[in-house]
């Protein structure tokens, strides 16, 4: 299939004609990520294919060769369609674009789950099974204000966000952070229109290091006094640690973060973040194939964590300094749930 990579496991079950009726398939599940290279996405694939093999189901893989190739993704869909597929977990590229072609799949009867990031509109798809960034923005902001104590309201904080675009990963983290730091963040669902003294100011990183140190050399000609940096990703915040150790600062500024990756826990481990909001892949998309093997089985479809619009899949403040008031987990407990 053009731009596509597949990979499938288990037993594949394409069904026997017998005496003119045909045997029943075993439940057929797509998994779909942008990418099968990004460790986030490597995780997801080993916890569906972990939780298909407990489960006796048929996992198929799929994902477009960069992030951004939506194109891979909708032929992705086409062929669960074809194939029988009894639902699909998608990681969307284009979560605007990819609508059309999901109404596709659930008007064929599959039941289709978006995963870690909600289509738009969320209703697009059944159910989303995604962490609570906000949740995650709002346990570091909590962390880093209860670890200043009363100097939190002398704070200089630098904000390292994700696009200029504003995606809803990057608003909810951002405005979390305010909301758990006590600042007022205006209209949540929008960055920058903050009136705050403490704010220095934002810039964007793309969600690497190498843009997470230039955005923070940026900020830091702005106002060389910033203490506290919240970065969109722990790539970000890696390269905002060598932005001020560049200046002697990486001792008297906390960073925090979200993401909970290996590297990023290692970072945590070592100082260079302070603490971080640790995300689940593996279990969102295990829970997940769950969903579909059970859709298949009774027809019911998964409802939302009470109180929210989406499944919560979880997120879990790790640091190596506790900070009264906040609930967290240390490193050794983050290293054993962290991916890539």
């Amino acid at each position: 299939m053009k731009n596509l990579v597949t990979a499938g496991i288990g037993a594949l079950a394409l069904g026997v004609v017998f005496a003119g009726s045909a045997q029943a398939a075993d439940t057929t599940v797509c998994l779909i990520t942008k990418t099968d290279t990004n460790p986030f996405f490597v995780k997801m694939k080993e916890g569906a294919e972990a939780k298909a093999k407990e489960l006796g189901v048929t996992l198929k893989a799929y994902a477009g060769k960069i992030d951004g190739d939506s194109e891979s993704q909708v032929a992705a869909i086409e062929t669960c369609i074809a194939d029988g597929a009894k639902g699909i977990l998608i990681a969307a590229s284009d979560t605007k674009g990819i609508v059309p072609t999901v109404k596709q799949a659930r008007d064929a009867g599959l039941l289709v789950i978006a995963l870690d990031t909600p289509l738009e509109p969320a209703d697009s798809a059944d159910a989303t099974f995604a962490t609570d960034n906000l949740l995650a923005g709002k346990l570091i902001g909590q962390w880093a204000a209860a670890t200043l104590g009363d100097a939190a309201k002398d704070a200089k904080v630098a904000f390292l966000d994700l696009t200029p675009s504003q995606p809803s990963v990057d608003v909810m983290r951002d405005q979390g952070f305010m909301m758990g730091f006590g600042i007022d963040p205006k209209d949540p669902n929008k960055i920058g229109d903050e009136d705050d003294a403490r704010i220095v100011g934002h810039d964007i990183t793309n969600g690497n290091e190498e843009g997470g140190r230039t955005a923070m050399e940026n900020l830091l000609q702005k106002d060389p006094t910033i203490n506290v940096v919240h970065t969109i990703n722990e790539p970000a915040a890696a390269g905002a640690y060598e932005a001020l150790k560049a200046v002697g600062r990486e001792k008297d500024v906390l960073i925090v973060s979200v993401d909970g990756g290996c590297p990023g826990i290692k970072n945590v481990e070592d100082g260079v973040i302070g603490a971080t909001s640790q995300q689940y892949p593996l279990q969102m998309a295990a829970l997940g194939v769950e969903a579909i093997k059970k859709f298949a089985d009774t027809g019911e479809k998964p409802q939302p964590t009470p109180g929210k619009a989406f499944y919560d899949t979880g997120v879990s403040l790790v640091t190596g300094k506790p900070a009264a008031g906040v609930e967290s987990i240390d490193v050794k407990a983050g290293t054993d749930k962290c991916w890539g």
